[in-house]
C-alpha cells in the first residue's frame, strides 16, 4: 500500500495513494493505524481522495480502527471519499457510525474540536456546581 504521512501539531494526516483498497491490505492498514495510535499525537485524519474502490473487509477494519481510537481518547476522521465509496459506506452497517467529512480541512476542524472537548472534560479545575442565589 502506498501512502504519504504528514504530521501536524495535534494529528497526523495519512493520504492513501492507491486507487483500490483490497482485503489483502487489511494487515498493513491495521499496522499503520496502530502505529499512529501508539505515538503522539495519536489523532488521525485518513485522506482517501485517490481511492475509488474498497473491499468490505477494509471498511470493517476502518470501523474497528475508529472505535479503537475513540476508546483511547483519540480522533479518527476519514475524509475526501469518492461518490462510490460514500455509497458503499452508506450501504454498510457502519454508515452511521463512521466519522467522515467531505474535505481534509473539515476533518482537521473535527479533530481540533474533539481535542478541545477532551481537554475541557479532563480539566480538574472546572467547577460545575451551581451556586444558590442570595435572597
Amino acid at each position: 500500500m502506498q501512502y504519504q504521512t504528514e504530521p501536524k501539531e495535534k494529528f497526523t494526516v495519512i493520504k492513501i495513494l492507491d486507487t483500490t483498497l483490497s482485503s489483502n491490505l487489511v494487515p498493513e492498514l491495521t499496522q499503520l493505524t496502530d502505529s499512529i495510535l501508539a505515538k503522539s499525537p495519536k489523532n488521525l485524519v485518513l485522506n482517501l481522495e485517490k481511492v475509488h474502490s474498497w473491499d468490505g473487509k477494509v471498511l470493517a477494519q476502518l470501523a474497528q480502527a475508529q472505535e479503537q481510537f475513540y476508546d483511547n481518547n483519540a480522533s479518527f476522521v476519514i475524509c475526501c471519499l469518492s461518490d462510490s465509496l460514500n455509497k458503499d459506506l452508506d450501504a454498510s452497517e457502519w454508515g452511521d457510525l463512521m466519522n467522515t467529512t467531505p474535505t481534509e480541512s473539515e476533518a482537521w476542524d473535527i479533530v481540533q474540536m474533539e481535542e478541545i472537548e477532551r481537554e475541557l472534560l479532563d480539566s480538574d479545575d472546572m467547577d460545575f456546581s451551581v451556586s444558590e442565589a442570595e435572597d
